[in-house]
């Protein structure tokens, strides 16, 4: 945990035409698990395989096979909900949770309605400007995927694609703590960065593995507090599901669309009816898609094909003491040992990436010199270039030697940058650039006095001007620069000037 103190940040209120409104959101986010073969067969879990071609029998539905969990899916699924300082049920089970969709062959999805591996625990979600929500976890729980209908390859049918039926899910659901649309995507975010330094998931939402269902309702200002004090969710209003998410900007669209549909329904003298909804980007609008699970369209009983999972609190622990560092403690130790501000702490932190190419470069040197680089110079510079730090071109060893070639004063700040545009394009060693290229920078005060000298002797005009205006001074200092070829060491060329004309 942050050493930092936050305060909640304000929940949204939307203005009706009769009444204020504040939304209560809570979210149930679909992980999917990072292993190489699915929850309960050895398929491949291969993303872009051809259609049908990771199915094993079990997957299709084939009669007579029976599933075989997949024990690497259950270690991940505890190492998230340790990650999320979640309470590990050492016993779980597993459901059939039964409806009918032609991408489904099976007839029903097993997952852990009842049961769930993973109890309560809770993210740090940070809004900027020293505000935070802590967001509780309700329940983690393992379940698998359904395959695809594709609708726009023929004009008369449908297609179905199973290489996605029977990967392994962990959906990750949340209390209804998130306040507004704004809180609901940084949640996302703070949970797909945290999910990604465990190694759990790859947090691709583009390809599906990680997407949202959100739950939006509304109700009057001081409900949620009286909610709050009693868990009686009687004091809020009816909510609504928004399915399959899998863009921040989008969700935040869906939930302020989604509460004003709600808003404009009760002002009206209507009610808002509990079930699932599709959120349509090009329309901003939801529309209906079924009615809720409490209705009767599921059927849950345990699965017969399986036991219930029993797991070691030993084994548990031996994956506790293998986590890695994780975003907020990171954080927190960059801002404590390389003096870092929270923006840049925070930076450098939201991939875990950036923060091993980070320390790498601050090894040894400066940390907020180190920073200001990787922020600035290189992470702007593979922005223009649509480059990943995974494939930056110039190493972080490299841009630890131009951090310590300015932190010595061999170079300058303005030196360095031409160095940094060399090393990046031609893959060369800052210390042979600088050496070859004739760029060291200038410190031999005789050399810097005597071009001072020169330039103070040749403009008795201006230096009058400047002794009735010491801030004119710095125009000596840029012609010192630039009669020195930009290798005078700035430092003492200002110091000088200072001293010549007795500012």
């Amino acid at each position: 945990m942050l050493d930092l103190t936050y305060t909640a940040p304000t929940p949204k209120v939307i203005a009706g035409a009769q009444n204020d409104w504040e939304l209560v959101i809570g979210l149930e986010v679909h992980a999917q698990v990072a292993t190489k073969a699915k929850l309960f067969s050895g398929a491949s879990t291969q993303f872009g395989a051809e259609p049908n071609s990771n199915v094993a029998f079990v997957d299709a539905g084939m009669p007579g096979m029976l599933p075989v969990i997949n024990e690497e899916c259950v270690a991940y699924a505890v190492r998230t909900g340790l990650g999320l300082k979640a309470e590990i049920n050492l016993h779980s089970a597993f459901d059939r949770k039964n409806y009918f969709y032609p991408d489904l062959p099976q007839g029903y999805q097993i997952s852990q309605l009842y049961h769930p591996i993973v109890g309560e625990g809770e993210v740090l979600v940070e809004m900027g400007n020293g505000e935070a929500r802590t967001v509780r976890i309700e329940r983690i729980h393992l379940e698998q995927d359904a395959g695809k209908s594709i609708h726009d390859m023929d004009p008369n049918m449908s297609f179905v694609d199973l290489n996605r039926t029977g990967v392994a899910l962990m959906e990750i659901v949340s209390k209804p703590d998130i306040r507004g649309p704004e809180e609901a995507a940084a949640y996302v975010a703070k949970l797909r960065q945290i999910l990604r330094y465990l190694g759990t998931c790859d947090g691709n939402m583009q390809n599906g593995n990680l997407r949202a269902d959100v739950n939006v309702s509304i109700c009057k200002p001081g409900q949620y507090e009286k909610y709050q004090e009693t868990q009686d969710f009687s004091h809020l209003g009816t909510r609504c599901e928004i399915k399959n998410m899998n863009s921040m900007r989008f969700i935040q669209a869906a939930i302020d669309v989604e509460a004003r549909r709600q808003i404009a329904l009760i002002e009206d003298g209507k009610e808002v009816v509990q079930e699932t909804r599709l959120y349509d980007p090009d329309k901003n609008e939801t529309r209906s898609m079924r009615s809720k699970e409490e209705a009767h369209d599921y059927r849950y009983f345990p699965d017969p094909d399986l036991l219930p999972l029993e797991i070691e609190q030993a084994w548990v622990d031996d994956i506790e003491a293998n986590l890695p560092e994780l975003p907020d403690a990171k954080k927190a130790r960059f801002i404590n040992d390389f003096g870092l501000s929270d923006y840049d702490a925070s930076v450098l932190t939201a991939d875990v990436e950036n923060a091993v190419f980070f320390e790498a470069v601050a090894a040894g040197a400066d940390g907020k010199l180190a920073a200001n680089w990787v922020i600035n110079e290189l992470f702007g510079r593979l922005k223009k270039d649509e480059k990943d730090i995974t494939d930056s071109p110039i190493s972080a060893a490299r841009i630890g030697q131009i951090v310590a070639l300015i932190k010595s004063d061999a170079i300058s700040g303005k030196i360095a940058k031409d160095v940094f545009e060399i090393a990046y394009t031609q893959d060369r060693d800052p210390a042979e650039i600088v050496e070859t290229e004739g760029m060291k920078q200038v410190t031999d005060t005789g050399a810097i006095e005597a071009a001072v000298d020169e330039i103070i002797a040749a403009n008795p005009a201006q230096v009058e001007k400047a002794k009735a205006n010491p801030k004119l001074a710095g125009w000596f200092v840029g012609q010192v620069m630039k009669s020195t070829g930009g290798k005078a060491n700035p430092a003492m060329v200002n110091q000088l000037i200072a001293q010549k004309l007795g500012l």
